[in-house]
């Protein structure tokens, strides 16, 4: 990463930090973004250059996962079953962020119900890829045999699952997004993807 992208992804963090506390506070509705970019000591114009819209600062942890999914299952060890890896690749994606940094996320979350409906995990692209890659792994091809789409699918509805799950609980502190992720990919997991079964 180039100095000018980490400068931009420093001040896209600070402009985060400072909407999930004003939120938190507030409520998503009753902030504005003079507000957040105010408090994130930045410019209005400055704001938005690096945000879209007060939606995108709450749904943008989890869309920028994709490019992180796939990295992680390319790093895993190539004889470890599709379903395995493709597991421990969004699980360790998910939980990438601090404790206290995925709390504040919650908080501020907790406040816009409204948009649960619109968490995804990945975008097309990125989906694309994780079936090439699983289907490596199972060394199948995807245009004829639709079991490795299918696996991506269901262990990436099952984390938007766990994801959704641990958005909606914010009153239950002691339920971690790790367990809440975890529980989700296990019920999908299993013997029937691997090919020596």
């Amino acid at each position: 990463m180039s100095l000018r992208e980490r400068q931009r992804r420093q001040v896209r963090d600070e402009i985060q930090r400072a909407a999930y506390a004003l939120f938190a506070e507030h409520g998503f509705d009753a902030v504005t973004t003079e507000q957040i970019a105010a408090a994130a000591g930045v410019s209005a114009s400055t704001y938005f250059r690096h945000v879209r819209s007060k939606e995108d600062l709450l749904l943008e942890p989890v869309r920028e996962g994709g490019q992180g999914i796939v990295a992680l299952l390319e790093a895993r060890p190539a004889a470890e079953a599709a379903d395995i890896a493709l597991a421990q690749a969004i699980l360790t994606r998910s939980t990438a962020r601090a404790v206290t940094e995925l709390e504040q996320w919650r908080s501020a979350f907790a406040t816009a119900p409204h948009l649960l409906d619109r968490v995804a995990l990945i975008e097309p692209e990125h989906r694309e890829r994780l079936v090439e890659l699983v289907a490596q792994r199972m060394s199948r091809d995807p245009e004829r045999d639709s079991t490795p789409g299918l696996l991506v699918h269901l262990m990436l509805a099952a984390a938007e699952f766990g994801y959704l799950r641990w958005l909606r609980s914010a009153h239950h502190r002691e339920m971690s997004l790790a367990v809440c992720v975890e529980g989700a990919l296990d019920a999908v997991a299993g013997a029937r993807w691997r090919a020596d079964d």
